[in-house]
């Protein structure tokens, strides 16, 4: 571990004033990482300005101080102490971004988005295997997938709902989410298997994370 890095942890694991300064020091840090962040991805949500921006900064820089304190432990020293600190309030940022931006929204959760995914690559552009391999995606959804795996699998992987916001909407965590979704992708690589059929790298893009 570096010098300075080994002063951080130092500083920030201490007592008194020097700990509250080294504090004070890292959430500065923090609150200039979250702020380009912040502009950087407010480019993106033009109906994101003013107030927005700087309320979405301190946030985040707020909720990566939190968590760097609660992680101290964890860093290792890999990297230099900022450059891991920096990580923490990009994160905070973007996903305070992502919950601004669907905030307010109802959250596209419908099965039948399947079906218009199938109707609009169906074409002359589209060979026949791939336009049965697409109905027979959207058959199995709606056959061979939970309900939760159904609702979870069209929100992430057919809307684009960040799963931060998902996550926030349904009371439950990323992981369980990432659980859910990769669940719902093999019981659904299995029907197809059945079938006969597979997903190709190039088709499983239908359905990302």
């Amino acid at each position: 571990m570096d010098s300075a890095s080994r002063r951080w942890l130092d500083r920030l694991t201490g007592n008194g004033p020097e700990r509250e300064d080294a504090i004070a020091e890292l959430h500065e840090l923090l609150l200039r990482a979250a702020r380009f962040e912040v502009n950087r991805r407010c480019a993106r949500h033009p109906h994101l300005r003013g107030g927005d921006e700087g309320d979405i900064a301190q946030q985040s820089a707020d909720d990566a101080l939190m968590a760097i304190l609660r992680k101290l432990d964890d860093f290792r020293g890999d990297s230099r102490f900022t450059t891991w600190a920096y990580k923490f309030a990009l994160y905070e940022a973007a996903a305070n971004i992502r919950r601004r931006a669907w905030q307010g929204r109802e959250l596209p959760l419908e099965t039948d988005a399947w079906q218009r995914v199938a109707d609009g690559r169906s074409g002359p552009a589209r060979d026949a295997e791939t336009k049965d391999l697409l109905a027979a995606i959207r058959e199995e959804v709606e056959s061979s997938l939970s309900p939760r795996q159904r609702e979870v699998l069209v929100a992430l992987a057919l809307n684009e709902v960040p799963i931060d916001v998902l996550a926030e909407r349904l009371n439950t965590t990323r992981g369980a989410l990432y659980k859910t979704l990769h669940d719902a992708r093999k019981n659904l690589r299995s029907a197809l298997a059945e079938r006969g059929m597979s997903a190709k790298a190039s088709q499983e893009e239908e359905i990302h994370e």
